[in-house]
């Protein structure tokens, strides 16, 4: 499998003279080809390749959104050959690919693969392991790989070991050198974020044979490139950051380096088909060009949030990695460059009924599972994840959107203070009308002042 590199557009898509891209023929001619050589040889940032969507425009048309290549088989050469690189849907697809490249320059990848959802890449993953293989996991990570890989994987010649992998010395007697094939980590872990080294993490993998894979979706290419820090594969639910909307389930996979691992996992998304559709590749790359200021926005609310409520009466105990208090502060610090995220959890005081009921009166965050979009979401995992869950009962986990921060602290205190907003308006609206009543029965027509701190209330 050939590495498809950002210089080297789909069939139909050109590159274009963007902030530190490729310049045209014509455009060297004019200003020269000095100038020309000068932006050869300069890499456009991620930030600019996933603004940009890769740089590629429509060959055809000019277009700055490439079209959507819908079509599922595709013509043979004269001489039976496929030389323009693409035979049938299943196995691979021009909008697909392009999504694909993107990922691979922002992570700083060799190349990617885009699965249809991210418990299909995910599986994927270790689906594709040479067996028997032993893969350790962490203890706290998304519960449906938890219990895919618990329940499941034994049958696929899988044998599993959860471990603490905020503790990088339980995590490297966890690893069997010889045995090990892979080692997955999720930082921060969903819901509790647990943070992991993943420097350390990959000397203890190699050092004994084993490859690691970080699952990223948390933290994002934005705030941590896990590749350049020594692991060897990246997974996203790209249903959450990556896209961003709440409108699209897909998966993605980026790979270090060309090799076994990417051959293998390729071919069983060809043999098994669980490639990303065309039309959730566009969406998917609408989503990545506002990934990064998305992201940036995400993080510095969930830190104002944070920090409001560590000290708040009702809350037990706030989690996010942002936080000085938080046990993995000083890793997250150093490997999440720009943020800590847009996730936290808070405890409530009062257990699982209290939790429950707060989510219940909050208007303003949404009761919805998933996580990344620009809306803001509340949930109450355990219940979510049932019996066996390691998520505690007084847990609610939040997924922070685009809107005003303080709208959203808000929101919060008012669920806290267990008063719906529409019912103390609704106070309000009829203390308002009381004070008239009683304002037009005084001679003076005036309320006295005891009613009117009553009004402000």
């Amino acid at each position: 499998m050939t590495t498809r590199r950002l210089d080297r557009p789909p069939p139909g898509l050109s590159r274009t003279a963007g902030p530190g891209g490729t310049v045209s023929a014509g455009h060297e001619r004019k200003n020269g080809a000095a100038l020309g050589r000068h932006y050869r040889t300069r890499r456009p940032s991620p930030e600019t390749t996933a603004a940009q969507g890769g740089g590629a425009v429509d060959a055809a048309t000019g277009a700055i959104v490439p079209p959507i290549h819908v079509a599922t088989t595709f013509v043979r050469d004269a001489d039976n050959q496929y030389r323009r690189g693409y035979c049938y849907g299943r196995s691979d697809n021009a909008t697909v690919r392009q999504v694909e490249d993107i990922l691979t320059g922002v992570e700083g990848g060799a190349s990617s693969l885009l699965f249809a959802s991210g418990m299909a890449a995910a599986t994927a993953a270790f689906l594709s392991l040479e067996r028997p293989a032993h893969v350790v996991a962490p203890t706290a990570m998304y519960w449906g790989l938890r219990q895919w890989l618990a329940e499941d994987a034994p049958s696929h010649g899988l044998e599993v070991t959860f471990v603490d992998a905020g503790n990088a010395r339980a995590l490297g007697a966890a690893i069997r050198p010889g045995r090990t094939k892979l080692v997955w980590v999720e930082t921060p872990s969903n819901p509790t974020w647990v943070i992991t080294d993943i420097g350390e993490a990959a000397r203890c993998a190699h050092a004994a044979g084993a490859l690691l894979a970080i699952d990223s979706t948390v933290s994002t290419p934005v705030l941590t490139r896990p590749l350049a820090l020594g692991a060897d594969i990246v997974l996203h639910s790209a249903t959450k950051y990556l896209n961003g909307h709440s409108d699209v389930v897909a998966g993605a996979m980026v790979f270090a380096r060309e090799g076994p691992a990417l051959a293998r996992a390729a071919r069983l998304r060809m043999m098994l088909g669980p490639i990303l559709g065309s039309f959730e590749a566009a969406l998917l790359l609408r989503g990545l060009r506002t990934l990064h200021v998305r992201v940036r926005h995400q993080s510095a609310s969930a830190m104002a949030i944070a920090e409001h409520f560590t000290h708040h009466p009702a809350v037990a105990r706030v989690l996010y990695p942002g936080l000085r208090t938080h046990p993995g502060h000083a890793i997250a610090a150093r490997q999440m460059q720009g943020g800590f995220g847009g996730m936290l959890s808070m405890r409530i005081r009062g257990g699982e009924a209290a939790a429950i009921s707060c989510a219940g009166r909050m208007r303003v965050w949404k009761r919805a599972t998933s996580l990344g979009g620009v809306e803001s979401l509340v949930e109450h995992r355990s219940s979510i994840e049932g019996s066996g869950s390691p998520c505690p009962s007084d847990l609610l986990r939040f997924s922070v959107g685009l809107e005003r921060t303080e709208d959203l602290i808000a929101d919060i205190e008012a669920a806290l203070r267990g008063a719906r907003p529409e019912a103390r308006a609704r106070r309000g609206r009829r203390t308002c009308r009381a004070e008239t009543i009683a304002a037009s029965a005084r001679p003076n027509g005036k309320a006295d002042a005891r009613s009117t701190r009553e009004l402000d209330t």
